[in-house]
């Protein structure tokens, strides 16, 4: 076993059980990528067993910190057993599940998403990569399943040193399919679509915007950055008049259609715009148009921390503009994904937004992913989503007295 010897003082973040050690900790030693390490402190300390990656930044994930551990296929089939295991505890209203979620599991770089019958799965990282066989099959015993899609096409890919690969890694069949969330239907293609083929840790916060629709009253609501339409169908689903979608992704809307259909809604309530996010709300705001209810889920603006001031800037408009657009007394739910943005750095971004915009506002919910994607206490990098559900009370006498 090879080991990687840490310089001194580098080995607090292990000792207190995060996974990540950066090349810049590292004093010496070296392996193969995906090949298992031995990590040690300066002084030749037991620190954890990891994957290394000789061409990533984040040169070790930790595998264990347990010395007696053997990191092997029973390890593997352990790990996806237990994940798969929590998940069945937990009260998912879907049959579209989180699996694995990465380090939250033990599993660094494994993400793996059940839709239905069908499994998708990430390999993103060296150590992953390696094990990619060994995972498969303990993911199809665990589960029982058949089918697992591959899914291994993210950038992230690039800074591991490994190629992007898509394709059924067991079995075969249809790529599109259609889970149940909430009661809802939902359309899906696990080999054209976002991520694995959905955001579902977007799941409870679509049925959470149903009920504040329906609660405040919101006739007019408009989804900026759709993709396939989930806030939109739950839109209609809590009582509103109109919904606007909007996203710069032709397939994308079409997906969205077919999913206001599959759940008994027409075209007469709705309005799809291929747009521009930002060129439609500016025009929009210059159209003199208003909304009761606003959904702001962008893409990632900020992948790393690095990116942080160029992402707030963009964060920053499109909540101004959003904020703009809203009827007094109007919901507001907006987000961000980006792991390089703190919950309270957005929270500060929004609130710079509503100063700029000239508008009042009360925070009726602070918003996360849904359970089966979870955070550790160990590693809070995890907690990639966080969103704000706001409601506008200046210019409103009923949400004024909040």
């Amino acid at each position: 076993m090879k080991t990687i010897r840490l310089r001194e003082g580098r080995e607090r973040s292990l000792l207190r059980r995060h996974p990540w050690v950066f090349q810049g900790s590292i004093a010496k030693g070296g392996a193969d990528a995906g090949e298992t390490v031995r990590l040690e402190s300066d002084t030749g300390q037991f620190l954890g067993w990891g994957a290394y990656s000789p061409a990533s930044m984040i040169r070790v994930r930790a595998w264990s910190f347990d010395e007696t551990e053997r990191i092997d296929a029973a390890f593997f089939a352990r790990r996806v057993q237990a994940a798969v295991a929590l998940r069945g505890r937990l009260a998912i209203a879907s049959d579209g599940v989180r699996l694995i979620h990465g380090e939250a599991d033990g599993l660094p770089g494994l993400i793996v998403d059940r839709y239905g019958d069908t499994l998708s799965a990430q390999f993103l990282s060296a150590g992953a990569e390696r094990w990619r066989e060994v995972i498969a099959d303990a993911l199809l015993h665990a589960t029982g399943l058949g089918r697992l899609y591959e899914r291994s096409d993210a950038s992230s890919r690039k800074l591991e040193g490994l190629e992007p690969r898509t394709g059924w890694l067991r079995g075969d069949g249809p790529t599109a399919l259609t889970i149940t969330e909430h009661g809802w239907q939902l359309g899906l293609d696990v080999a054209l679509g976002h991520k694995t083929g959905y955001y579902l840790d977007q799941r409870d916060n679509r049925a959470r915007f149903a009920q504040l629709v329906r609660q405040l009253g919101c006739e007019t609501v408009l989804n900026c950055y759709c993709y396939t339409g989930g806030f939109s169908v739950t839109a209609l689903a809590g009582g509103a008049r109109q919904v606007t979608s909007v996203d710069s992704s032709g397939p994308a809307l079409e997906l969205a259609r077919a999913n206001l259909r599959r759940n008994g809604h027409d075209d007469t309530r709705h309005e799809f715009v291929d747009a521009d996010v930002n060129a439609f709300l500016r025009q929009a705001l210059q159209d003199g148009r208003r909304f009761d209810a606003i959904v702001l889920d962008p893409p990632k603006f900020a992948p790393t921390a690095a990116h942080a001031e160029r992402a707030a800037r963009a964060y920053k408009d499109i909540n101004r503009l959003g904020l703009k657009l809203l009827s007094p007394g109007g919901l507001l739910m907006t987000y961000s994904c980006s792991g390089g943005v703190s919950a309270d750095l957005f929270h500060k971004i929004v609130a710079g937004a509503g100063l700029d915009a000239g508008v009042n506002a009360v925070i009726l919910q602070r918003l996360e992913g849904a359970c089966d994607h979870p955070t550790t206490i160990e590693f809070p990098e995890g907690e990639y989503l966080k969103g704000l559900a706001l409601m506008r009370t200046d210019g409103d006498p009923a949400a004024s007295r909040i």
